[in-house]
């Protein structure tokens, strides 16, 4: 049931009392596929477009034939990708857009030469951040387990560092400071992680590690956001004398944004990195490898497969 205050507040506002345990999440975010049908309000797009999407989750349940998405969710499907590797990347991309661009300020006119570190790189949001910031000509270093290396160096990555190899903080401290820190992985990273920015320069550490949903599970609605804004507002002054920035960043749909997304894959700037692709009835399989962590990309269900 973890979650299940904010997304009932947004499905059903009046439910708010409600103290009956459930689980909250429809699975499954990502789509893409063919419009069958559009709203009367809908006029870019028509039945037999290919689209791709990422649904929020108070919306979710794409592991199905049909899918209702909102006109400002989807955008035209990149068209070198085939919907298997499109429905991989509209989540990841959407989440690392947030964190690097809307939230961290990187584009594609500032990010030239600054040293961007991704923890936690070989992950969804990982690979996509990673190749983002690369298309924009920064250079990365990326944490991952030493199995991943090579993945991480096929992708752009310029600096590769093995978290198990050692104390991850000192190995960093031996490198230039950082004017950007993606944080996948959150914990006691946070606690040195701001260290390694560069001071007074603009410097901002970012991360997809809040607790925003805990808050609002243990306290309520009011008290868990009251909570959390004083969290991320203390935070933020705390960090700002010092000289960096601190922020929090959470996935958004945005069908304008994955039409930028997709104009970078289809020229060839981002590739979608998928680690295996099951069939829908081997979905309980497919959550069991990702309940074991170490993902190399996505896992994707290929929901119309006749295996």
């Amino acid at each position: 049931g973890y979650g299940a205050t904010a997304l009932n507040m947004k499905r059903d506002p009046l439910k708010l009392k409600s103290m009956d345990t459930e689980f909250p999440l429809t699975l499954g975010r990502d789509v893409s596929g063919v419009i069958m049908e559009c709203g009367l309000g809908v006029s870019y797009f028509k039945p037999g477009d290919e689209v791709w999407a990422a649904i929020p989750p108070w919306k979710q349940g794409t592991l199905s034939e049909f899918v209702v998405a909102s006109g400002n969710e989807v955008s035209f499907k990149p068209k070198r990708l085939s919907h298997t590797e499109a429905a991989s990347l509209p989540y990841v991309g959407l989440t690392a857009w947030s964190a690097v661009n809307q939230v961290g300020g990187l584009n594609q006119s500032n990010c030239s030469g600054k040293r961007v570190l991704i923890l936690g790189a070989s992950g969804g949001v990982g690979t996509f951040a990673l190749q983002l910031v690369k298309a924009w000509g920064a250079h990365v270093t990326a944490v991952c387990s030493h199995d991943a290396s090579t993945l991480m160096k096929k992708l752009g990555a310029d600096d590769v560092i093995d978290y198990k190899s050692g104390n991850l903080e000192e190995q960093l401290k031996t490198l230039p400071l950082f004017d950007f820190i993606l944080d996948n992985v959150g914990g006691s990273t946070e606690k040195w992680a701001l260290d390694l920015l560069k001071k007074w320069s603009g410097a901002t550490y970012v991360t997809l590690v809040t607790p925003f949903l805990i808050n609002m599970d243990k306290l309520g609605v009011a008290d868990g956001m009251l909570q959390t804004g004083v969290t991320v507002g203390s935070k933020t002054v705390k960090h700002l004398f010092k000289g960096v920035h601190y922020r929090w960043a959470f996935f958004m749909p945005s069908g304008p944004s994955l039409d930028e997304i997709a104009e970078l894959v289809d020229s060839g700037k981002i590739q979608p990195v998928i680690d295996q692709v099951f069939s829908f009835s081997e979905v309980p399989k497919a959550f069991l490898k990702l309940e074991g962590g170490h993902a190399r990309g996505k896992t994707v269900i290929d929901v119309i497969s006749k295996k």
